[in-house]
């Protein structure tokens, strides 16, 4: 018995536009944090005392630097984003938004600040929250918003169960699979898109403190073995970006190595998050329902 035949919840094999073997889809994090935030009950937004004048101006390079060199490598490589996007960028950085739109970029809701966590919200807090989001960034660049990141990852116990209510399709909090599963809520259904953990520059680079060759090691290896499994059972590849840490002046040439790794193989779609999970509800649906959260 192989692990395709041993894994439950995974539904039919996955077959993407074109004959690919995989879907890669970049996530720039396009946030906005305050100086000096609200408390909030789980945890601090920063991990010194506020003011934290270090960090908060390293987060800052992220929008007014390294974001425009994130943007020239994409450019280079001919590959639109999908953004996690904190709603307060519209307000704070527009110019930000219509350069995304320009490029015809996907933007996704990543909540309103990154400093505002929805650790112990209720849920009428939590569905504002969500919202206020959706609806700010489609004021602001003329797009409906398909999918949800929670800002900084954070999470309650029913947000999942709220997001349909706002229109949203997909969710990618959690990382489950290497390829989207439909996730049964309380009411209705939603596409998870594998994001990751593993191998997200804020991660290696940021907290770990890799080098960036070792990074780009890292997802070239990801992308290596999902390619190849991918023959089988479409896979997906996430690569979660953050511009404060790969738009760092030693760090950009190693986004420019992974793009041209991947782009040297045939059978990959380089696709939005909206049209993975619009791909995969369309094609695979209930088949693929993982029961979480749920009765």
């Amino acid at each position: 018995m192989d692990r395709y035949e041993a894994s439950a919840n995974r539904g039919e094999p996955i077959q993407w536009p074109g004959g690919a073997r995989i879907a890669v889809w970049l996530v720039p994090n396009i946030e906005f944090y305050e100086l000096d935030p609200p408390a909030n009950p789980a945890r601090a937004a920063w991990h010194r005392p506020a003011p934290d004048v270090l960090a908060y101006s390293r987060r800052d390079f992220g929008n007014r630097v390294g974001l425009w060199r994130l943007m020239d490598s994409l450019d280079r490589h001919q590959v639109r984003a999908s953004v996690s996007l904190n709603a307060a960028v519209c307000d704070h950085f527009p110019e930000i938004v219509r350069e995304c739109v320009n490029r015809r970029w996907e933007l996704l809701s990543h909540g309103i600040y990154n400093t505002r966590l929805l650790f112990g919200m209720d849920e009428a807090q939590v569905r504002e929250v969500i919202r206020d989001s959706v609806e700010t960034i489609r004021r602001c660049s003329g797009q409906q918003v398909a999918g949800f990141l929670g800002p900084a990852i954070s999470f309650t116990e029913t947000m999942l169960d709220l997001l349909p209510e706002c229109g949203i399709s997909y969710s990618i909090d959690l990382v489950p699979d290497d390829r989207p599963v439909m996730l049964k809520l309380r009411s209705g259904q939603l596409v998870c898109v594998p994001y990751s953990s593993e191998i997200n520059d804020i991660r290696i680079l940021g907290f770990r403190s890799y080098s960036a060759a070792q990074w780009a090691a890292m997802v070239t290896a990801a992308f290596d073995q999902l390619y190849e499994e991918g023959e089988r059972d479409g896979t997906v590849l996430c690569i979660p970006l953050h511009p404060f840490i790969i738009g760092q002046a030693h760090c950009i040439d190693a986004l420019d190595t992974v793009l041209d790794h991947i782009g040297a193989r045939e059978a990959v779609w380089f696709a939005t998050g909206r049209e993975i999970a619009a791909h995969y509800a369309a094609h695979v649906g209930a088949a693929g329902q993982f029961p979480l959260l749920a009765d």
